[in-house]
């Protein structure tokens, strides 16, 4: 499966207060979108977007638990002390599903709030793991999409060659012992060293090292 990112930056942010006089801060505005092509060639078909929208909010939204980072993560794990918003609602209008993030009091929420009331604009980047085929001169997603959140980010409309390069083209699959995804690269370097002789265990590891320094190096040309 493939780490899918899609970016909007046409959203406002919204302060309630609640009856004990307490102001709440939100995200709120368009974060996905179906039957349309977007700037990455891809177009989610409206049942699939539904289908997993569905099972989202159900499992995360609903459950509390539908968090989202500041920023760039490299890969579809959430990193606990970059946690900025939580998400308390995703809902579908016409083809757009429509979101709500409360702004949270984690050191990296406070960062957003103070990025917001210093006049910064920001947007949201959906972060999702999926398949793709080609149809039509466009890359389908298909029903193996599964969301994993949406966060905060300054450049939402520039996806750019690090996105593309660290995030995007690699495969993950899922690790039922870890309850985690992992790149499948990596994954099959892991399930094959029982199998190596002495050199190629060493020939592995130094692949992983590769890989890992291939990550590092294609990052720091991006900044």
């Amino acid at each position: 499966m493939l780490l899918l990112r899609e970016q909007f930056d046409e959203v406002e942010y919204i302060t309630e207060t609640t009856e004990s006089g307490k102001k709440k801060l939100y995200i709120h505005g368009p974060f996905l979108e179906a039957d349309t092509k977007n700037k990455n060639g891809r177009v989610y078909p409206i049942s699939t977007l539904q289908n997993e929208v569905t099972r989202y909010v159900n499992e995360s939204v609903k459950q509390n638990r539908g968090v989202g980072t500041l920023g760039h993560e490299n890969g579809p794990t959430i990193t606990p002390d970059r946690i900025s918003h939580r998400l308390v609602s995703l809902e579908q209008q016409n083809n757009l599903f429509v979101g709500k993030a409360l702004i949270l009091e984690t050191p990296c929420g406070l960062i957003v709030k103070n990025l917001i009331e210093g006049g910064v604009k920001l947007g949201v980047s959906s972060r999702a793991l999926g398949s793709l085929v080609e149809q039509n001169g466009a890359k389908v997603v298909q029903d193996d999409l599964k969301i994993l959140c949406v966060d905060c980010v300054l450049d939402p409309s520039a996806p750019s060659a690090w996105v593309q390069g660290i995030m995007e083209q690699k495969e993950y699959i899922y690790n039922a012992a870890t309850g985690s995804y992992i790149e499948q690269q990596v994954e099959q370097l892991y399930e094959d060293i029982p199998k190596y002789s002495t050199q190629q265990i060493e020939n592995s590891a130094l692949k992983l090292f590769e890989w890992y320094l291939s990550g590092i190096t294609l990052k720091n040309k991006q900044n």
